[in-house]
């Protein structure tokens, strides 16, 4: 890599702004709104003044900047890249295109040591000119910023009337190379090169390509987002996959006019091919940003928290796994699948709030080796982010140990751990005042709950959950309101905050069958009795004004 461009000291300036900043909200690790919005003059701006005014380091620091591709990204990191000359940087990390999936930035934060980076995405979110945008922030550690790092930039946010930027010329963006801008360095790395060699130190590349390489025709679904340009080095040039196996693969601004969320309404074309032909062993898919993933097999659907499960059951067949696993993690409103599992092992279980940050400091403590939530997120201790193609490669690696399918993996999990029937219900753009109301309403009423019959059981507990974080003592809470039954059976609501419009209610349902039990019914009928007892006792139906919820999973 060579240097192909360099500038005279910049001219800075300082623009003052027309407004005040107030879109940030306190506790959020980035900003997720309109891609029209991120427009107005002075938006974006103010969002990048406050970061680098408030991330520890920024003089004489590296950052790195990347994004999924989408609607809006080449402007912004031209615009952040004169921004952290004005700031003192000494060195600016970027990619090719300025493609980085989440992971790989998470990776790159780590081994260049950087102050931390600047992710340039909305993660599942529609791209476009009319869809979304986002920007979010990650510390040295290459996780979601810490609450106080964000709540510092929030408080920095409200009191902005101006920003710094330099004058500069573009970065060019086309190829690797090394570009000086004043005292700012600008190393243009290949952003796939480096993640994929992490991913080589974890799974035995030679067991997997054989698989790939025999007649185990497999599916990957890079729904035109950040993953296609990584699946395709991966699969098809290193392992050896024919050629096709990689399906839109080329990353677009609008994501093809698709919605990149890995699920089976969003990715149905792929569900199609697994669930309803004979052509496809495996398949996969994986969100805008690369950190969530979908896994499929021939008729067969993986939930997310089995899928988790699964990894935690069988991490000896993967090579940076072989050694033990120090313990796991789960979101609150994650099935219990892995917390049998463990029990089994011998290992601690955690059950954390939604958000990845929680994850971080048990991570960080050694406390666990494997993570995940039941949103389409599986990670390690490799990074400090869930990954998708990680996720991928490890059941690839599985699979190619136990040479049996999907399905049969399946069965045999559930006839050794029994079965946590489990289902999320999304109801998506609810009008945001019917939403916040039927939400405090059943909050309102929880006290009166306890002993209230519920379908086939009784509810024994019934409460907001609150996590008091192990390594940090730190209390958070409100993080979502549980039904708990006297047989074990849950069921979870949760207002979520990671739509652009309206508000998104997530209902989540699970009940466990012992090893013993039927553990082959389709899981919508398993759980049908408990699904009509929770609208019966919140009012969704009534009280979102919808029929039906919007994604099924």
């Amino acid at each position: 890599m060579t240097n192909v461009s360099t500038s005279a000291q910049p001219a800075l300036e300082r623009i003052p702004l027309a407004q005040p900043f107030q879109d940030q909200k306190p506790g959020t690790s980035g900003l997720r709104k309109s891609s029209q919005q991120f427009e107005q003059p002075g938006y974006l701006e103010s969002f990048i003044e406050a970061i680098l005014r408030v991330l520890p380091g920024v003089q004489g620091g590296t950052l790195v900047v990347g994004g999924d591709g989408r609607y809006g990204n080449p402007r912004a990191i031209q615009l952040i890249a004169r921004m952290a000359c004005a700031h003192g940087l000494k060195r600016l990390v970027l990619t090719t295109d300025g493609i980085l999936s989440t992971p790989a930035a998470s990776h790159l934060i780590r081994q260049r040591q950087a102050i931390g980076g600047i992710i340039l995405s909305a993660s599942h979110n529609p791209g476009g000119p009319d869809g979304d945008f986002g920007v979010k922030v990650n510390g040295a550690n290459g996780g979601p910023a810490p609450e106080s790092l964000t709540n510092a930039i929030y408080a920095c946010s409200q009191q902005l009337d101006s920003y710094a930027i330099a004058s500069s010329e573009a970065i060019p963006l086309n190829a690797p190379g090394n570009h000086q801008r004043g005292e700012l360095h600008v190393e243009v790395l290949d952003g796939v090169h480096d993640y994929l060699q992490l991913l080589e130190q974890l799974f035995d590349f030679d067991l997997i390509g054989k698989l790939l390489r025999s007649p185990w025709p497999m599916a990957f679904d890079g729904m035109h987002a950040v993953t296609g340009p990584y699946a395709t080095q991966l699969f098809e040039q290193r392992l050896g996959a024919p050629a096709g196996t990689v399906r839109n693969g080329k990353p677009l601004e609008n994501f093809g006019g698709g919605h990149p969320d890995p699920n089976l309404t969003y990715a149905h074309d792929l569900a199609v091919l697994l669930l309803n032909g004979d052509d496809y062993r495996f398949g996969a898919a994986c969100d805008g940003d690369g950190d969530r993933n979908m896994i499929l097999g021939q008729r067969c659907f993986v939930n997310p928290s089995d899928s988790l499960a699964v990894l935690a059951a069988n991490a000896s067949f993967a090579k940076g796994y072989a050694q033990g696993l120090a313990g796991v993690a789960r979101s609150m409103p994650t099935s219990a699948a892995v917390d049998v599992v463990a029990r089994e092992l011998g290992i601690p279980c955690f059950e954390t709030p939604t958000g990845w940050k929680f994850f971080g400091n048990l991570l960080d403590a050694g406390r666990i080796s494997l993570c995940g939530e039941e949103s389409f997120g599986t990670g390690s201790d490799h990074i400090r982010e869930k990954d998708g193609l990680w996720a991928v490669l490890f059941w690839l690696s599985i699979l190619a140990h136990r040479q049996c399918s999907v399905a049969e993996l399946m069965a045999e999990h559930w006839q050794r751990f029994g079965r946590h029937y489990y289902s999320r219900h999304d109801y998506e753009g609810v009008d945001t005042d019917r939403a916040h109301g039927l939400y405090n309403n059943l909050r309102d009423r929880l006290n009166k709950l306890k002993g209230e019959r519920f379908a086939d059981s009784s509810i024994a507990i019934a409460d907001d959950f609150s996590y008091r974080d192990p390594v940090d003592d730190s209390l958070t809470e409100q993080q979502g309101l549980r039904l708990l039954l006297e047989d074990g059976s849950r069921v979870i609501l949760r207002l979520s905050g990671t739509g652009t419009q309206g508000a998104t209610l997530r209902l989540y349902l699970e009940r466990y069958v012992a090893s013993n039990g039927n553990l082959q019914q389709d899981p919508q009928l398993a759980l049908s009795a408990m699904i009509a007892a929770a609208d019966n006792l919140a009012g969704i139906r009534s009280g979102t004004a919808m029929a039906k919820p919007t994604v099924i999973t």
